[in-house]
């Protein structure tokens, strides 16, 4: 996308954390590196091979090697083209992890995306597999998971190292905020990033596309033996679930986007809207803050909003050092904010990270920014923030005109104050070293059967317009709505969502549109 850093759509897992003696520990969905190797298992069913072009052929027939890895799964790599518009052009690899159903009578596969872009399919699978899918449909699915192309453990965008990585995210820049000093700096900046990562991703990143990704996943649907593709995609994988119904109305099965992107609407819109999102988020969290003893805050909800801003306007001007020589200035201290917004269990660690910063320890917030960015130790866990910019990049013209960007900074200063003053900086895109080719349309996907959408009222990530907007645009959307805070909507303690959500995938009963689960 195109200038805030915060317009990432990856998360899902929550923070499953406590508070223990002294100490705050955050856990979650931090992916490990390595599966183990192990014996290897029953195969899928012969490939897909129906109506596939014969230049594609040696790709649609492979045969999967499934070898055990961890916990009972199962994990194989599939050969994809670089370039599905010239199959010769060079080869990747897509790692692919799988929980069989643990019931009898499968109903077959059931790929599935975390989001982001960026975030490790397999991961998700590996380290967070209820979290990912209900009971239901683990008994009754074999249960995909995917690294997308430029992602993770399959052919990844490499780019900076750990050090560098965190100059880039971490570093106070040494101009005013908003000043031609500060701006060059920042591009600056975006561009060494994009440098090394056209030095260091032996040439994929012209391919790193969400239209590429949909492609694989056609791929994915076939080498697994299933001619018709279920899926199950939160966030970000809305849009990839989407793209696949544009692509591939007829083989589409039974897909559920859940926390949707609208694909219709530009860059620039998509950061607005989701700077609103954050705002009233933010705001609901301090309402809930502002009833409990703990709180730092005093007064009403806009007397705690706010000194909020102005603890924001104090890291800016003054950062706070951190035990490992970090500096908590206002762009980290929003990125801890965001971080915890994504679900309504995390609120207490950012009430925890904001209390600490305003006695002057950014500890607990760099936990929650750390989290973010799948940092740990010191150590970035996987290449999520390459991956997400190498795809925005590519799947997002950048079309900003100054009269545009003013008129986006008024209404963000209109209804997102607290936010605002940090929200926009240079276009990092503007300095990537291949244009996009992407483009911002509805995607009606004409033929496909029923497809549901799942939004939720007060998403911050995903705004709930934008599920309507899918669910309108879909000849065949079907839309529930979760009333509620946080992103996305299934497995997330609402039995109404999850019942239909289930039905649906398992038996093909179709929700009633407009279903609103409280």
């Amino acid at each position: 996308m195109n200038a805030s850093p915060h317009r990432r759509t990856r998360r899902v897992v929550a923070f499953v954390a406590a508070l223990a003696a002294a100490s705050l520990t955050l856990t979650g969905c931090l992916y490990a590196l390595i599966p183990e190797e192990g014996a290897v298992s029953t195969a899928s069913p012969a490939p897909d091979t129906a109506g596939v072009p014969e230049d594609l052929l040696p790709f649609y027939e492979q045969a999967l090697d499934w070898r055990a890895c961890d916990d009972g799964l199962e994990c194989t790599t599939v050969t994809a083209p670089l370039d599905w518009a010239d199959p010769a052009e060079g080869e990747i690899e897509l790692s692919v992890i799988r929980s069989r159903a643990t019931g009898g009578d499968p109903v077959g596969s059931l790929l599935t995306n975390p989001g982001g872009p960026g975030a490790s399919g397999v991961g998700l699978i590996r380290d967070s597999l209820a979290y990912a899918v209900g009971e239901p449909l683990r008994e009754r699915f074999d249960v995909i998971g995917f690294d997308p192309r430029g992602v993770g453990e399959s052919t990844a965008v490499t780019c900076f190292d750990d050090a560098e990585m965190d100059d880039y995210l971490f570093g106070i820049p040494s101009g005013e905020r908003g000043s031609d000093a500060w701006t060059d700096e920042l591009l600056e900046r975006h561009a060494a990033f994009a440098d090394a990562c056209e030095a260091n991703s032996g040439g994929i990143l012209p391919y790193i596309t969400t239209e590429n990704a949909a492609r694989d996943m056609d791929l994915l649907r076939a080498v697994l033996g299933d001619s018709e593709l279920n899926y199950l995609g939160y966030s970000y994988g809305t849009f990839l679930g989407a793209t696949y119904a544009k692509l591939f109305p007829e083989k589409v099965g039974r897909l559920v986007l859940d926390g949707a992107i609208d694909p219709s609407i530009p860059g620039l819109d998509v950061s607005v809207v989701q700077g609103v999102g954050f705002e009233s988020a933010l705001r609901a969290y301090m309402a809930d803050c502002l009833e409990s003893s703990d709180c730092p805050f005093r007064g009403s909800v806009d007397d705690g909003m706010a000194d909020l801003g102005a603890l924001l306007a104090s890291v800016d001007r003054d950062p706070l050092p951190a035990a490992d020589g970090r500096l908590l200035g206002a762009d980290s201290l929003l990125t801890a904010i965001v971080s915890a917004l994504y679900s309504q269990e995390s609120w207490p660690f950012l009430t925890t990270a904001l209390d600490g910063a305003l006695q002057g320890d950014p500890e607990t917030a760099f936990l929650l920014a750390d989290f973010y960015y799948n940092r740990e130790g010191g150590m970035y866990l996987d290449n999520q923030t390459e991956a997400f910019r190498a795809y925005n990049c590519v799947d997002y013209p950048v079309d900003t005109s100054e009269s545009d960007l003013a008129a986006a900074e008024e209404r963000l200063r209109t209804e997102a104050p607290t936010v605002a003053p940090y929200w926009f900086g240079p276009d990092a895109c503007e300095v990537w070293p291949y244009p996009a080719t992407g483009v911002r349309e509805a995607i009606t996907a004409e033929g496909a059967p029923p497809i549901v959408v799942v939004g939720t009222t007060n998403d911050p990530a995903t705004p709930y317009e934008w599920s309507v907007a899918l669910a309108e645009q879909l000849s065949s959307g079907v839309l529930i709505t979760r009333e509620g805070e946080g992103h996305t909507g299934y497995n997330k303690g609402n039995d109404c969502v999850d019942r239909a959500v289930e039905q649906y995938l398992i038996d093909g009963v179709v929700p009633e549109d407009g279903l609103v689960c409280g």
